[in-house]
């Protein structure tokens, strides 16, 4: 009889779900500039083939995914990626591209003879070869962080967005109430016959009048449009810690609530510096802080023809920022910029903004993380005109306050 003789299975970097190693690299593939060089950020960056292998070589040390003796060979080789440890952090760069977590720029190059990784060829620089984020990735940290964050605020559910509100529908939450011209016709017909029988019949005839009928009422669930105005001038990764990063992720995780509760919702990003752009979500995620100014104004003047395009019961600005406005754009299209104190002119025109914004029935919801005193006034300020809130937090705990507040204050905001 034949003997099988079985042994202690091992696992290998095969066996690695290309999920996991997003874990561990997401910080990295949403890094804003902050470990490059704060001082003088390249707004145009993006990130390259060697951020990425440099990425998962990092993540592979730092879990202990692969012997000592690799990583070894890798440093004393004259270039680490022709190590067998190289060879690894390849294969797995083309797993997570194959799986669709990446898309890479300038593909054709990865698969030249010669050409380790696209990171050298004869035509093209090291570190030439781009990679984007695909929306399965978007997705995937989008989850993860909104995971991460309402998990430590000890929410077990997402809840929805309900109001203090009700309509008539067809699952029935309270007593019915009487039928009234636009209500749906969701009879209750044991309340709409005792009407009838209440004023009795004629004959043994029983007599409808439009009085007596009673119609279910359901919950009423409205939706809303939100703008995020993401500040990204020099002072997001300035002054020691990194700042945007965290507000990037907020975005996302925003955008994955959005996407599986809240279907009739819509949102859209704005960057705002020197001046103000939309951007798409995909694009955010890799977007990159620059030495701009802040143009507060511009932002919210972007946000408004935005919220304009929308019909939503609920409009809002989720603005995330940690200084005071500095530039205004002139009406000749010229910048002015004045980085001290709370120019005049410059505020003027923001309250100008903000003012608007009241008149248009917007909320705004400010979200800052600094706490001078100039800027406390003006965010209490902007919070007051509006109706909305003011949070003072750091990069920490912002993801929590957004998305709590998101969930909550919106059903107070129907009129």
């Amino acid at each position: 009889m034949p003997t099988i003789r079985y042994s202690r299975y091992e696992a290998t970097l095969d066996d690695l779900d290309m999920a996991d190693l997003m874990k561990m690299i997401q910080d990295r593939l949403l890094e804003s500039g902050f470990y490059r060089n704060p001082w003088d950020p390249d707004p145009n960056y993006q990130q390259s083939m060697q951020d990425l292998h440099h990425a998962i070589a990092e993540a592979l040390i730092n879990n202990d995914l692969v012997p000592e003796e690799l990583i070894e060979e890798a440093m004393n080789a004259e270039d680490w990626m022709a190590s067998q440890f190289g060879e690894l952090v390849r294969d797995l760069a083309q797993r997570l591209e194959s799986e669709g977590y990446l898309r890479f720029e300038g593909e054709e190059s990865l698969s030249q003879e010669g050409d380790p990784g696209g990171v050298s060829s004869p035509d093209r620089g090291p570190g030439e070869v781009r990679f984007e984020l695909t929306n399965k990735a978007i997705d995937f940290l989008g989850y993860r962080t909104l995971r991460e964050i309402l998990g430590g605020a000890g929410k077990s559910s997402l809840g929805s967005h309900e109001t203090r509100f009700q309509t008539t529908g067809v699952e029935a939450v309270a007593e019915s109430k009487p039928y009234e011209f636009g209500d749906i016709m969701n009879l209750d017909l044991p309340e709409t016959f005792k009407n009838v029988a209440r004023r009795g019949g004629e004959g043994g005839w029983l007599q409808f009048e439009y009085g007596d009928l009673q119609v279910h009422q359901a919950e009423y669930n409205s939706s809303a449009a939100t703008v995020v105005m993401l500040d990204c001038s020099h002072s997001m990764i300035l002054y020691g810690e990194d700042r945007f990063t965290p507000a990037k992720q907020v975005a996302l995780a925003l955008a994955h609530l959005i996407r599986t509760q809240y279907r009739g919702d819509e949102i859209k990003y704005i960057l705002f510096h020197n001046s103000a752009e939309e951007i798409p979500l995909a694009r955010l995620a890799q977007a990159q802080v620059g030495p701009y100014h802040t143009n507060t104004a511009e932002g919210l003047r972007l946000a408004q023809k935005i919220l304009k395009r929308q019909n939503k019961d609920m409009k809002q600005i989720v603005m995330i920022t940690d200084g005071k406005p500095s530039a205004i754009t002139l009406p000749n299209g010229r910048v002015y910029k004045n980085s001290y104190g709370l120019d005049p002119v410059v505020l003027g025109e923001t309250l100008r903004e903000v003012g608007n914004c009241r008149r248009q029935g917007i909320q705004i919801n400010t979200f800052m993380l600094a706490r001078a005193p100039e800027l406390i006034v003006f965010v209490q300020r902007v919070s007051a005109m509006t109706k909305g809130k003011a949070y003072f937090t750091t990069p920490h705990t912002i993801g929590r306050y957004v998305l709590q507040d998101f969930q909550s204050r919106r059903t107070r905001m129907v009129n």
